[in-house]
């Protein structure tokens, strides 16, 4: 027997290692599983270049347990180690036993053996023996034990372990604070989630069959994995309902997915995997971290950022590369130019496989395309490269349900919808239903409608318009129909401009009152058979608020602490807005005529001091003129007030103004509560009379 200190920089290695190896604990059966494959695979790489002349026999990898010992093995037939390469390999951990290895075999596929990985186990474990016996003929077995310190005992097994064959037991007795993992399920979920895929056989336990009313153990292995996962294979071999049943194998309880893309690629560089679009229902954030990544088929991580863009971060699937540089963990990447490339390949390809279903599946990618649309959109506007390529797959939607890309939408719509400026205007609503009244005056126009109701339309939109100069957004219900799209025009209005003033306070009496929701009242020269009343919402506040409510800066949260700003439109040349006009100036009666004369009197001595003293600062003037043009000023504002005060009063009471607000915000879906229910009672009484 050989005692003797493990060759270490430091005393305390079993400490750092137990604490800061790794952030999860579990991790440590996948470093000893993957030990044992590599172990099994060198062995297969010999044996394929003719080193090994043996027989391989089964190669199946054991994982067991002891729950009373609270011991794990973990069992392999591999290459085995020989008492010089024990020595070596674990007690020297600063050597890799992989480096010596692949210097010989290059061209190989082959992830290190023994080393820090090996380590692991005593995160665990308060004691770890190696039992090894070499695939080299005149090999004798060996025990290397280990009690969580430097030191550690060595010794050949002559009489007692003859029989062995080649290959490698670990054994750990599990601490008391690791207790956890002397459990059937959770060794098997573990497994399940690290080795699941890994290409050679995993065993962990027997296969159990119903039988007499109960579960009764087989002599069949049972594997935990799949050693010939769907993303090795070539895509030919492939058929459409293996590649949805594999994604059913990694989601169970996801529906199918839109559409699925094969990555194989051998340079500059490895990557295989498949990746796929999923329906997505709710907020987009929570459905990231899905996709897997593997090396060489053992899992790593599904925090995938940095290696997929950030935009694919959506998508599921699994991504299989040996060449992502990883930490002692493998759970973080490195900063590397290799990463880089690999992202801009998986860009690539999924754009090329993007736009080969849209030209050759047109009808399929556009049944689909309300689920596909956030990913594309996503994509766009954070990955130029990506958007680039996406130009000519990009589709809307309009209120028809008809799709078109880009182009063909500018097509349609720039005869008729370019405005006085030459700039093509795209309208869209957020709510077809909802904003029906406002869909179908722009239609009465002749103008198309598009659909713009997805989580990102509104990013979409704003990094359209930066790209594509000459053409612009504008909702429906931004402004009036009239000025949705200026064109020239010589539409004027009924009402003249001190008709308008008298209606004004007349309207304001008759608006909801609400903190958080301003109102603005405005007449417009609109077509008689337009809505008396019309709700608007002005398209550059209403987009600043929408982004600071998603998490915008800037000017965005400043708008963001803003009431909601609506304009109440006032079509100034509707019957009935003429007809409450004249009901007002006859209940107001005479004493309209006597108080509009008081004010153009006073308004036209204002204007006669304000001409006076036009040419002077206000330092210049003096104290007898500027009091003269301050009582000007309050007569004329006095006035005002008090005609506005009567007609608000005389407004108040009118039922048909009302009305009409009323109209206009329930067309909106901003008729609720008890105004819903006053307004619906005053509808039946007016229909009554």
């Amino acid at each position: 027997m050989q005692n003797g200190k493990i060759g270490v920089t430091t005393e305390n290695i079993f400490p750092i290692i137990k604490k800061f190896l790794y952030s999860d604990h579990e991790i440590f059966l996948r470093e000893l599983v993957s030990n044992a494959v590599d172990a099994t695979q060198k062995l297969k790489t010999l044996f394929s270049m003719g080193d090994f002349k043996g027989d391989l026999g089964d190669l199946t990898i054991h994982v067991s347990l002891d729950k009373e010992k609270k011991t794990l093995t973990i069992s392999d037939r591999g290459i085995g180690m020989t008492a010089e390469e024990v020595e070596k390999y674990i007690n020297q951990i600063a050597f890799s036993g992989a480096e010596e290895f692949m210097a010989k075999y290059k061209d190989q596929s082959i992830i290190g053996h023994f080393g820090l990985g090996f380590y692991s186990a005593f995160m665990v474990a308060d004691k770890v023996e190696v039992r090894t016996r070499s695939y080299k003929d005149g090999s004798e077995t060996v025990l290397w034990s280990c009690e969580g310190t430097p030191e550690y005992s060595l010794q050949t097994l002559e009489e007692e372990d003859k029989q062995r064959g080649r290959g490698t037991d670990i054994v750990l007795y599990l601490s008391e604070e690791n207790a956890e993992f002397a459990d059937d399920g959770r060794i098997r979920t573990m497994l399940r989630k690290y080795c699941r895929f890994l290409p050679v056989p995993i065993a962990f336990g027997k296969v159990k069959e119903w039988k007499d009313g109960k579960y009764v153990e087989t002599e069949k292995d049972d594997i935990i994995n799949d050693t010939d996962p769907l993303w090795v294979r070539k895509p030919g071999d492939i058929t459409p309902e293996q590649y949805v049943q594999f994604y059913h194998e990694l989601y169970p309880t996801a529906e199918d997915p839109l559409f699925y893309i094969h990555l194989n690629i051998d340079y500059p560089f490895n990557l295989t995997g498949i990746l796929y679009f999923p329906k997505i229902r709710n907020n987009f954030e929570i459905q990231k971290n899905k996709i897997q990544l593997y090396s060489n088929q053992v899992y790593v991580t599904d925090s995938v950022e940095g290696i997929v863009p950030e935009f694919l971060t959506l998508l599921h699937g699994v991504i299989d590369s040996p060449d992502i540089p990883l930490n002692v963990s493998r759970s973080y990447l490195q900063s590397d130019s290799n990463v880089k490339k690999i992202s801009s390949y998986i860009t690539r390809k999924v754009a090329d496989r993007l736009q080969e279903i849209f030209n050759t599946q047109r009808t399929e990618f556009e049944s689909k395309w309300d689920d596909l649309k956030i990913f594309i959109q996503y994509g766009v506007v954070t990955d130029e490269k990506f958007a680039e390529k996406a130009a000519d797959f990009i589709l809307l939607k309009n209120t028809e349900g008809k799709y078109f890309t880009l182009k063909e939408y500018n097509e349609l719509v720039k005869e008729n919808q370019t405005d006085k400026n030459g700039t093509v205007v795209y309208l869209y609503t957020n709510d077809k239903v909802g904003k029906h009244s406002f869909v179908e005056a722009a239609r009465s126009k002749g103008y198309d409608v598009l659909v713009m109701d997805g989580q990102l339309d509104g990013h979409f939109i704003n990094w359209f318009e930066h790209k594509n100069e000459g053409t612009r957004f504008t909702r429906v219900d931004a402004d009036v129909i009239e000025k949705l799209i200026q064109k020239e025009s010589n539409l004027t209005m009924t009402l003249s401009t001190d008709q308008q003033e008298l209606l004004r306070p007349v309207f304001e009496s008759q608006l909801p009152s609400d903190d958080k929701v301003h109102y603005t009242i405005t007449f417009e020269a609109m077509e008689a058979g337009e809505p008396p009343v019309v709700i608007t919402q002005n398209e550059y506040m209403r987009r600043m608020k929408d982004m600071a409510a998603m998490g915008g800066d800037g000017m965005s949260q400043f708008y963001g602490q803003m009431p909601d700003n609506f304009t109440i439109a006032v079509n100034g040349n509707h019957p009935l807005v003429i007809d409450i006009l004249g009901e007002v100036e006859k209940e107001y009666g005479d004493k309209l005529k006597s108080i509009t004369k008081k004010i153009d009197a006073a308004q036209k001595e204002q204007a006669r001091i304000s001409e006076s003293v036009k040419e002077k600062k206000e330092s210049d003037m003096s104290e007898e003129e500027k009091k003269s043009l301050q009582e000007a000023d309050q007569k004329v504002d006095a006035l005002r007030g008090e005609r506005n005060d009567r007609l608000k009063e005389i407004g108040s009471r009118n039922n048909l103004v009302k009305q009409l607000i009323d109209l206009a915000l329930l067309s909106n879906g901003m008729l609720k509560g008890e105004n819903l229910t006053s307004f619906i009672r005053r509808s039946v009484e007016l229909i009554g009379k």
